[in-house]
């Protein structure tokens, strides 16, 4: 029976994922081989010597010591997209907050306590509504900084609104490329996309490449009156250098966010939400399920899908066969040595196959029949061998 350690409130629809028979699932569970989680924070926390895996349910993995996990050889898995339409929807309401006077002409409404007559107040509604008019977005330029499972249908849903729509991402995948709509420009780099659009809205995933990318720099090239929204990660932007840009001329006109800080409080022209992208209930679901499929997946198979520190792989298991799984660091030779200890071992490989990512390699083998303790114990002592796991 495998153990799972869960954090914070996880869906009851990704708990059921795994099967009292096979799995202990709680939030006291001692000894885990896998960890499912939310928000909160693993790097204070002593890794158990029996973790093999763990699983945010959500895109980023901030919250995890990804690389102190990748020495030891565990797997740490996200779900990339789970929340994508989510995400998708709020920004499509930071547009509309970000084009009209909405959030203004509410609060505005709701001052006025002090009238009791619904015909004056009619009155002063129309007389005072010219101060919140605002822009249409069709035909508006929205550029969009990530073009992944969320900046795609951002994409989509900006074309159907009647906006032009331009693209950035110097790590946008192949996947992503058939992903995205061919009426998407692609800009060459972030400078040229914020001097022509009239709405960004981020999306890339918090890592010291990103840190900070919008700052004082490249807001200089920004187009006057431009709205900025960021509903992808606080450390992308440099709130200072927002403020600045809102209060010169011919900077921002209004930013719109998911992560509030206390610079940002008070001013007209900043619009900040408490972090609520993913927070509907199918997007919590949508995590749950994929994360708590994706670590079932790898504690029965050894098979891995969207990792953040490891190679996505996966094989069918031949019938009858015992699999053994090991990872590596990526360096020549490794493969051979085990391949020579099951020879030396009379273990008969079925069906392997083998990936690497970066420092990292994994394998995936299955033999004919349970290997003798002893190559087991041969291959763990091999350098380079991170971890090794018969299934």
């Amino acid at each position: 029976m495998f153990r799972v350690k869960t954090y914070n409130r996880i869906s009851v629809k990704g708990l059921e994922r795994f099967s009292r028979e096979q799995f202990e699932v709680g939030g006291d569970i001692a000894h885990p081989e896998a960890i499912l989680l939310r928000s909160h924070k693993l790097h204070d926390e002593a890794v158990p010597p029996s973790l093999l895996a763990v699983a945010r349910a959500g895109a980023g993995v901030n919250n995890v010591p990804v690389q102190e996990y990748s020495d030891k050889g565990i797997v740490v898995f996200n779900t990339p997209g789970a929340n994508a339409n989510a995400v998708k929807e709020l920004v499509l309401s930071g547009l509309l907050l970000g084009s009209r006077g909405i959030a203004q002409g509410m609060k505005f409404v709701q001052e006025q306590t002090h009238i009791t007559d619904a015909a004056e107040m009619g009155a002063l509604m129309e007389k005072e509504k010219k101060q919140f008019a605002g822009q249409e977005l069709y035909g508006k330029t929205l550029g969009i900084v990530g073009l992944g499972a969320i900046g795609s249908m951002v994409a989509e849903m900006a074309l159907a609104l009647g906006m032009n729509v331009l693209g950035y991402d110097p790590k946008l995948s192949i996947e992503a490329a058939w992903r995205l709509p061919n009426q998407v420009e692609k800009m060459d780099n972030l400078q040229s996309l914020l001097s022509k659009s009239d709405y960004i809205t981020l999306h890339v995933p918090a890592i010291e490449a990103t840190k900070h990318m919008i700052n004082s720099e490249s807001l200089a090239s920004v187009k006057a009156g431009a709205v900025l929204l960021n509903f992808a990660r606080e450390a992308i932007v440099d709130a200072d250098a927002v403020i600045t840009s809102l209060d010169g001329e011919g900077g921002l006109a209004k930013y719109i966010c998911d992560f509030p800080e206390p610079i940002l409080l008070g001013r007209d022209n900043v619009i900040a939400m408490p972090h609520i992208g993913a927070s509907t209930t199918e997007a919590e679901e949508n995590c749950a399920v994929m994360a708590a499929d994706q670590l079932i997946d790898f504690l029965h198979n050894g098979n891995i899908k969207n990792s953040v520190n490891f190679p996505a792989i996966a094989m069918e298991r031949a019938p009858g066969s015992v699999r053994i799984t090991f990872a590596n660091q990526n360096v020549s030779g490794v493969l051979g040595n085990v391949l020579g200890i099951l020879a030396e071992y009379s273990a008969n490989v079925l069906d392997m196959v083998n990936k690497s990512r970066g420092d990292l390699a994994y394998n995936i083998i299955d033999v004919e029949q349970q290997p003798d303790p002893q190559a087991i114990e041969a291959i763990k002592q091999i350098e380079s061998v991170v971890s090794v796991r018969v299934i």
